[in-house]
């Protein structure tokens, strides 16, 4: 798809990568409010930088490098303020992507996720839910290849003892 610099064409690119971006703003700052105003700031981004974009580069690489970086420059504001300072974070079980995940199975799976730390919690996000290959995630993010590939390792390995921590405490 051509950009051409259009609006309409533009919008449509929003239509269509929308959703994923929310989503990887969601998984990595855990908060939804602060997810769609990172997507938006990131689409917002995009459309000022269109110059920039190499034709026959992937839309969504680039768009999905522009709201890490967005949700990145975020946490570091966070971390610049104490816990007394940040407003309370919105419970995220209520929200529509929660109400969506039927089984108990796949809200373990979720919460596991969500307790990853940010870098591999970005790192399973990428890869496994929305399908990006290790070259894609190490663009996005900046880092080395064989980063990717160890924090994906490490990722699954925490995941791992999450979990079956989790199904012993139900065996007791």
């Amino acid at each position: 798809m051509t950009l051409g610099g259009t609006t309409e064409a533009f919008a449509t690119l929003v239509e269509r990568y929308d959703r994923a971006v929310y989503h990887l703003a969601y998984r990595t700052l855990r908060d939804g409010e602060e997810a769609r105003d990172a997507t938006q700031e990131a689409f917002f981004k995009a459309f000022r930088s269109l110059r920039t974009f190499k034709p026959g580069a992937k839309f969504s690489t680039w768009i999905f490098a522009i709201v890490y970086h967005a949700c990145c420059d975020r946490l570091n504001r966070r971390k610049r303020y104490s816990n007394e300072e940040l407003p309370e974070r919105a419970d995220p079980n209520p929200g529509p992507e929660r109400q969506a995940i039927a089984s108990d199975e796949a809200r373990r799976l979720r919460a596991a996720i969500d307790a990853l730390p940010e870098k591999y919690r970005t790192v399973i996000t990428l890869y496994h839910l929305q399908g990006r290959q290790y070259e894609e995630i190490a663009e996005v993010l900046g880092i080395p290849l064989g980063t990717v590939k160890t924090h994906l390792f490490r990722a699954k390995e925490h995941l791992r003892k999450l979990l079956s921590d989790q199904i012993t405490e139900v065996r007791e």
